[in-house]
């Protein structure tokens, strides 16, 4: 196990609005201590950063496939690089 930083920027797609995902995201990431946000796009995918200790990070990435019971993920993509977030995990409006 390693408590190196990580940074992971996502695009995460399938049935993801409408069904709380940007909120459970929140949650999860709050229970894990992340940093980071979660918004809505228009093109009906979520985009994600997440930021903490690397074994927690991918943690979350894993569990970004299941999301709330109502949502059915069908890709999680990296997308490019970002500066590492701190403070307290967010949902941000959509864009």
């Amino acid at each position: 196990m390693t408590q190196d930083p990580l940074t992971v920027h996502v695009l995460i797609e399938g049935r993801v609005q409408g069904v709380g995902y940007r909120a459970w995201c929140a949650d999860e990431a709050i229970a894990r201590d992340l940093s980071g946000w979660a918004r809505n796009l228009k093109s009906g995918a979520v985009e994600a950063v997440f930021s903490g200790p690397s074994d927690t990070v991918v943690d979350m990435m894993d569990a970004l496939w299941r999301g709330p019971s109502l949502a059915r993920v069908t890709s999680v993509s990296d997308l490019d690089p970002v500066d590492p977030a701190t403070g307290r995990f967010e949902v941000r409006t959509t864009v």
